[in-house]
């Protein structure tokens, strides 16, 4: 199916974006990460140093040639630390395409939309590509879009929780109201988590921890690379109605008449 996945320019072949976080190894996480399909992988600029060249470094392990790195302010608490972490992104590698994060609560880890409002506004202006983590609130989601974000990523749940898509209404309001990609972001655990988030429009899907703490994380890999293709390809198909009452497979016009045993 010709279908690309245009983000900020690009074309991509693949939906399905991975976190290099919790992983046990660098040998690990490049078999996930292959097995994944991925061609975006996040970094998490405050948990890894992307400066490390040589044997055992991310870019020894994922070459950048082949990947493009998407740099994260993960761990960041104000709209100030986020945005002076994405500027080092900036002067390390070059990158402009980043995942803007601020959490507000360290129990929660949910983000703090009143600072990514501030951080988007900010990193926009000074030529970021920023691609917005956020809850599942449609209003805030179509101010980041008015900011100039390349992107918006709604919460499915919680960071780490592995719970799903608690909200599926908002997350497809989102979508439907939406011009750039919407992508989920943080509480997808499992394959038919990616698969909804997919068939509800999503442009595509990050997630880490659902792969991390599987028991096989490279399984996991391959049956959420297979999960975002279903999921999209029946989002493109159209679903059939649902219905209250049954509906007949079989034709109810020019059936042959029962045959009398009589």
């Amino acid at each position: 199916m010709n279908d690309p996945f245009l983000l900020a320019g690009k074309s991509y072949s693949s939906r399905l974006l991975v976190g290099t976080g919790k992983y046990k190894n660098m040998q690990e996480t490049k078999a996930v990460v292959e097995a994944s399909g991925a061609e975006i992988v996040t970094v998490a600029l405050r948990r890894m140093d992307l400066s490390k060249r040589g044997q055992d470094s991310l870019y020894d392990t994922l070459d950048p040639a082949h990947y493009t790195y998407l740099p994260n302010s993960a761990g960041c608490y104000s709209a100030e630390e986020a945005v002076r972490t994405l500027r080092l992104a900036r002067e390390l590698g070059g990158w402009t395409l980043v995942k803007l994060e601020v959490i507000g609560d360290k129990n929660t880890l949910y983000p703090d939309v009143v600072e990514t409002i501030k951080a988007a506004g900010i990193l926009a202006k000074e030529g970021f590509q920023v691609m917005a983590y956020t809850t599942d609130d449609p209003l805030v989601a179509r101010k980041l879009e008015e900011l100039g974000c390349a992107a918006v990523m709604p919460l499915a749940s919680p960071i780490g929780s592995g719970l799903g898509i608690i909200n599926p209404v908002n997350i497809r309001m989102i979508v439907e109201n939406a011009r750039i990609p919407v992508l989920v972001d943080a509480g997808i655990g499992t394959a038919s988590d990616a698969c909804i988030a997919m068939e509800l429009g999503c442009a595509g899907i990050l997630l880490n921890t659902a792969l991390a703490e599987a028991n096989d994380p490279v399984h996991m890999a391959h049956a959420m690379k297979n999960a975002v293709i279903a999921g999209r390809q029946a989002f493109m198909a159209g679903r059939m109605p649902k219905r209250d009452m049954a509906s007949a497979s079989s034709p109810q016009r020019g059936v042959l008449p029962a045959v009398s045993n009589g």
